[in-house]
C-alpha cells in the first residue's frame, strides 16, 4: 500500500486533546467539544477500548461543530474488519470534508484475546496486511472530496517505518520527549507526528504522584509499553508499584502550567506536529479536568 497525495497532506494544528468521554452524556460530549472548539484547541482524539464506538461518536461531536478536527486515537483494528474500516473512514470524510482523521492500532493482547476473542497476530505484519485491506476493500458509497488520511500508532522502529511508508504518519503514547525525538529520526522530515502528552496540574508533588502512579498501574504491565521504555534506558525496578519517580516524571507532566507547558514545548523542538493533552483530574477521577485545559489553551497564548 502506498501514500497517496491525500494521505501526505496531513494538518491538525498544533495542539490537540485525548480523552475518554465516556463518563459523559451525549449532550454532555458535545459540549465539551464546542468548549474545546472554544478555547482553541484544533484536534480532539477519541481512544477506544470496551466503551464507546469512537467513530459513532466522531460522527456525533461533527456533526455539531464547526472547525475542531476529530480523530480516533486509536481504534483497534481487530474491532472491524477492513472493508467495514474503509466504509468508515469514506463515510465520515464525506459528511465532514477534512475534518475527521483516522487513527488505527494493534491494541494489546488481552484486548484482543481475551475481552474481542480474536487471535493476536504479529503486530507488524498484522498492520501491514490490514493496511493493504483497506486498499483492496470495495466502497460503493458517494466517494468524499477528501480522503480522511490514515495515522498509525506507533512506538518501536519498525512500525513507525511503516507509518512513515504506508500512511500519512505517526502517533505516540506512554512516550517522553525523548523518544519524540528518536520518532522523528525514523520517520523522516515529510510523514506527520503527534505526540501524547499525560498533564496533571498539580503543584502538590506528593498528591500528583499519587495520581499518576495509580494511572500508570494499568500501562506500565502493558509490554508494547514496558518494552518501548526499556529501550529508552528504564529497568524493571522502574515498573513497580505503578512506576519510579523518574518514570512517571519522564511520562507525567506534574506541576504548575509553566511545567506542562515546557513539557509541550519540548515534543515540538523534539520534531513533534502536533501534542494531544490528556489531563488526569488532581481528584484522580476519570474524564477530562477543563480547568487544566483552560490554563493550557492556545487562546490564552500557548
Amino acid at each position: 500500500m502506498e501514500k497517496t497525495d491525500d494521505e501526505t497532506r496531513v494538518d491538525m494544528g498544533r495542539l490537540g486533546i485525548s480523552s475518554f468521554l465516556d463518563t459523559l452524556t451525549g449532550e454532555e460530549v458535545v459540549d465539551f467539544a464546542l468548549a474545546a472548539e472554544q478555547m482553541g484547541y484544533s484536534a480532539l482524539w477519541l481512544p477506544e477500548a470496551i466503551g464507546r464506538d469512537p467513530f459513532a461518536t466522531a460522527t456525533h461531536i461533527l456533526a455539531k461543530t464547526r472547525k475542531i478536527f476529530v480523530a480516533t486515537g486509536i481504534a483497534n483494528i481487530y474491532s472491524r474488519d477492513a472493508t467495514t474500516l474503509h466504509a468508515l473512514r469514506q463515510t465520515i470524510a464525506e459528511f465532514a470534508p477534512g475534518r475527521f482523521f483516522v487513527g488505527l492500532g494493534v491494541s494489546h493482547r488481552h484486548l484482543v484475546g481475551r475481552i474481542r476473542g480474536h487471535e493476536y497476530g504479529p503486530p507488524l505484519e498484522t498492520m501491514r496486511s490490514y493496511l493493504k485491506a483497506i486498499e483492496e476493500a470495495r466502497y460503493l458509497g458517494i466517494e468524499p472530496e477528501t480522503a480522511a488520511p490514515i495515522i498509525l500508532a506507533a512506538l518501536k522502529p519498525k512500525m513507525l517505518e511503516l507509518a512513515g511508508t504506508h500512511s500519512a504518519g505517526a502517533h505516540t503514547y506512554i512516550a517522553p520527549p525523548e523518544h519524540t525525538r528518536r520518532a522523528r529520526d525514523i520517520l523522516g522530515e515529510a510523514p506527520w507526528l503527534g505526540a501524547g502528552q499525560f498533564v496533571l496540574h498539580q503543584p502538590d508533588r506528593a498528591k500528583g504522584m499519587e495520581v499518576a502512579r495509580n494511572l500508570m498501574k494499568t500501562y506500565v504491565g502493558l509490554p508494547a509499553y514496558a518494552n518501548n521504555l526499556r529501550s529508552l534506558g528504564f529497568s524493571d525496578p522502574d515498573f513497580e508499584d505503578g512506576g519510579s519517580e523518574r518514570l512517571i516524571d519522564a511520562i507525567v507532566a506534574i506541576g504548575d502550567i509553566q511545567l506542562i507547558q515546557e513539557r509541550i514545548q519540548a515534543h515540538f523542538e523534539a520534531g513533534a506536529d502536533h501534542v494531544c493533552l490528556q489531563t488526569l483530574r488532581p481528584d484522580g477521577q476519570p474524564g477530562p479536568h477543563r480547568e487544566t485545559l483552560e490554563r493550557l489553551a492556545p487562546k490564552t497564548g500557548n
